[in-house]
């Protein structure tokens, strides 16, 4: 028996839920902290492959795009590491898994992420 189900490709008239924009959100981070990690190690081995090389990087370090970007990956590693916390808890049913539940604790980690850019852009600044 073929089923007639209505397909809607328009992304933009999906209405997402809290909890589903967090988890998505969880993923993107994951994936830019993970491409991330290579600039950063060429960047610290630039810094430790000689003196002139250091402050080379001290130069790029200080640059305001490079604070910007650095600032943009704290944050999503910080999201990340939060949301990520709030997965293993709901895996592990340390708190019960319900709705409710589950968008107190998506605003709880969109909260402390967003407290969290405030500070570190205080810190970076």
């Amino acid at each position: 028996m073929k089923k007639q189900r209505p397909i809607n490709l328009n992304l933009s008239t999906i209405y997402f839920p809290l909890t589903a924009v967090t988890s998505i959100l969880h993923r993107i981070s994951g994936i830019i902290t993970f491409f991330s990690i290579g600039a950063l190690l060429w960047l610290l081995g630039l810094s430790l492959s000689s003196p002139t090389n250091f402050l080379h990087a001290c130069a790029i370090i200080d640059n305001f795009y490079f604070k910007f970007i650095a600032w943009v990956l704290v944050n999503t590693l910080f999201f990340h590491f939060i949301g990520g916390i709030r997965h293993l808890i709901m895996d592990f049913e340390i708190i019960r898994t319900t709705v409710d539940t589950g968008n107190i604790s998506s605003k709880l980690v969109l909260g402390s992420t967003i407290l969290f850019v405030i500070v570190s852009g205080v810190f970076i600044w």
